[in-house]
């Protein structure tokens, strides 16, 4: 049995953050560490540089994820490592994991065999404390409206009508629905309210597209707890709540540095969901990256109609990024799946599904394609792949005229993934000028925006709105919020809202239950089938494997 990601990580020898952060061309005082190999990086940073011209921006999204796995963050820090091999000044941008998946089912975050970010363990678990700021701001919210009931309701609202839920960073379904102030009169206002994870909170998203300490404050102040009788929308603002969410919040803002196992710099930073937000890092992040480094990578969650479609149309619009290419990763595994073979068969060569399975792909190659963003493959390498299994998926590609590449990051690091670095920078040179676009203009109404979604990303015949979406749909466009993009909340399981419908679908809807307007963030959440804002834990989740050893060792992490 091979090496498990965390035995790789704790054998390797790490750098000091702060000759991570000096070869970057950071100064001193930029950095503030937290111990030897993480740091928190100072706004200014970014100040210093503002007028630099920045790198070329990789995104790397996927196929449709399945249960044998696709290697996306494995291949993203790969990929930076492959980009520092060829001569390139490279840095990696990536989410941080959330509690909820890493003591569920997912596991971790952090990459994985010889492309990992480190360290790992700290990145997977507490990290800098960015998740329990984001759990603490949005709670304190959560407490000063329910306090505002309790004294006298100043602002007049429905305690009916009440939008702003609590958050945990963990699955716990038990707490999807709730009742709160029971007790007597001392104990607040009785009605029903909620949880939902961390990383799907409003707040979270907030932190991930602010373009400053300034600017998270404004977005704090437009966030919309809940509503009066007559339907007037009550802000964090009104409540005078925003300047408090702010100071907890003034260091989560910071962007982490962290390194890969090879000692490319890393951002660690921000968390929203992929399925459920907008799924990219934090856009201070990013941005900071971009000026210094001549290349950076990014990811974006789960495959292009979730993650790269949001990133596209949500952060590169706010942020006013410009995408220089595209990395769609592949597996075999993945391939087979999607043309139909049970997960428990994926060690047989079947050539013939994987050819059925190629369908997935090729609808992810033509979503990128429709923003205007050259595109390369590249197939993750497992050592249960067969030569014509491989040979299927290359040769697909080359009649499709996309470059592919295989990939064998796990196995090998940066230098598994120097061919697919090398025909992304190919394709920088040799490519047209780009053109990128969004995928709908800012004026288009919301339920045509969706519906734009809904069959250039999905291929579906077009959307069924249920009578509460349409008519909320309908009322932010009435009161002046059209010009925000939608982020679709689904299944990542399936182009389409079922997640049981593999492949590329055919001849099907997408049923879109509730809307929400997400002010703060700045744009209006779908909620398409029957897609949860609080996970729930498997029956045997990995948290009952996760345990400490003799030596105070943490054990079954992964």
């Amino acid at each position: 049995m091979g090496k498990r990601d965390i035995d790789i990580a704790r054998a390797a020898t790490f750098r000091p953050i702060d000759q991570i952060a000096a070869e970057m061309g950071l100064l001193p005082s930029d950095v503030e560490p937290f111990g030897s190999h993480k740091a928190k990086i100072k706004l200014d940073a970014f100040e210093r540089r503002r007028e630099a011209a920045d790198g070329a921006l990789v995104l790397v999204t996927a196929i449709t994820p399945t249960p044998a796995g696709e290697g996306k963050t494995t291949t993203t820090v790969g990929l930076g490592d492959a980009f520092r091999r060829l001569g390139r000044k490279s840095i990696v941008a990536i989410r941080e994991p959330s509690l909820g998946p890493c003591f569920g089912v997912k596991g971790g975050a952090a990459g994985g065999g010889h492309a990992q970010v480190v360290p790992m363990e700290d990145i997977n678990l507490h990290f800098t404390g960015d998740m329990h700021a984001v759990s603490a701001a949005h709670n304190l919210l959560a407490a000063v409206l329910d306090n505002h009931l309790y004294h006298g309701n100043g602002h007049g609202l429905d305690p009916r009508r009440i939008l702003w839920k609590r958050v945990l960073d963990m699955n716990d379904r038990a707490l999807r629905s709730t009742l709160i102030g029971l007790g007597g009169p001392l104990s607040g206002v009785p009605r029903e309210s909620g949880f939902e994870i961390t990383v799907a909170s409003e707040i979270m998203a907030i932190v991930c597209l602010s373009a400053d300490l300034h600017d998270l404050r404004a977005r704090l102040s437009r966030v919309v707890m809940g509503e009066t009788p007559d339907q007037h929308f009550v802000t964090a603002g009104d409540l005078k709540a925003a300047g408090a969410a702010t100071v907890l919040l003034k260091d989560a803002i910071k962007p982490n540095l962290v390194q890969t196992l090879e000692g490319t710099p890393a951002f660690v930073h921000g968390g929203p969901f992929g399925n459920i937000a907008h799924g990219c890092n934090s856009l201070i992040a990013t941005r900071m990256a971009l000026k210094y480094a001549d290349v950076v990578v990014t990811e974006a969650g789960f495959g292009s109609d979730l993650g790269a479609e949001k990133f596209f149309d949500i952060k590169c619009r706010i942020g006013k990024l410009q995408p220089a290419a595209a990395v769609i990763v592949a597996t075999v595994r993945a391939l087979k799946m999607h043309g139909g073979v049970d997960k428990h068969e994926l060690g047989t060569e079947n050539v013939a599904a994987v050819q059925r399975g190629l369908e997935n792909l090729d609808k992810h190659i033509e979503n990128i394609k429709q923003f205007g963003v050259p595109t390369v493959v590249a197939l993750n390498h497992f050592s249960g792949d067969s030569d014509a299994e491989v040979a299927v998926v290359m040769d697909h590609c080359c009649d499709a005229h996309v470059p592919a590449r295989v990939s064998r990051v796990w196995e090998l690091g940066g230098a598994g993934a120097t061919e697919v670095g090398q025909a992304v920078l190919d394709l920088l040179k040799d490519s047209p000028p780009l053109h990128f676009q969004h995928l709908y203009p800012d004026d288009m109404r919301l339920d045509l925006k969706l519906d734009v979604i809904a069959r250039a990303m999905y291929g579906a015949d077009g959307v069924t709105l249920a009578p509460i979406a349409a008519a909320k749909l309908a009322r932010y466009d009435a009161l002046g919020f059209r010009s925000l993009p939608i982020c679709v909340a689904k299944t990542q399981s399936s182009l389409s809202d079922d997640p049981k419908k593999i492949g590329r679908p055919h001849g099907f809807h997408v049923h879109v239950r509730d809307a929400k307007l997400a002010a703060g963030a700045g744009f209006v959440v779908a909620y398409a089938g029957d897609i949860m804002t609080m996970p729930g834990l498997p029956k045997e989740p990995s948290a009952q494997s996760i345990d400490i050893d003799a030596d105070g060792q943490t054990v079954g992490l992964f």
